[in-house]
């Protein structure tokens, strides 16, 4: 069933489709983020601990987190005529080669205005083991039709 904004209430879901870095993905994302941080590159520097953490590995951008969530929502939106607006989120434990991890988001409100028609959304990320690797909140729109 495709739901439009006509349709869309609060508790309304939405999963996005898993994904699974390697460490070739994780090295490609560096280079596309110029972000060429250690913590995604040189295992033997991942191998310290860094105050009361051990990574135990190299791992993945957070950022790379926010486009699956981004995935998610234009995947979702795109075909039904929305626009993915704002994006807000936290990490909250990392994500390895290997790890698969899935977006999934829930409409918490609905919003018309004079000029569009919102939804805020509760998003996260989950990894195979059912941990929460992210948490953060979306808003999208769906433009009035002229």
């Amino acid at each position: 069933m495709t739901t439009t904004f006509d349709t869309l209430q609060a508790g309304y879901a939405i999963e996005g489709t898993p994904f699974t870095p390697t460490r070739e993905s994780i090295r490609e994302f560096c280079e596309a983020s110029l972000d060429f941080n250690p913590l995604h590159l040189d295992d033997e520097y991942m191998k310290g601990s860094f105050g009361k953490t051990n990574f135990g590995g190299i791992i993945m951008h957070g950022m790379n987190n926010f486009g699956v969530i981004t995935k998610m929502l234009t995947d979702w939106l795109y075909p039904v005529g929305g626009v993915h607006r704002r994006l807000e989120t936290r990490w909250k434990i990392p994500v390895k080669p290997g790890d698969t991890i899935i977006a999934q988001g829930v409409v918490t409100a609905t919003r018309v205005t004079e000029k569009s028609r919102w939804a805020t959304l509760d998003v996260k990320v989950l990894n195979q083991r059912g941990e929460t690797v992210g948490v953060g909140e979306a808003m999208v729109e769906f433009p009035h039709s002229h």
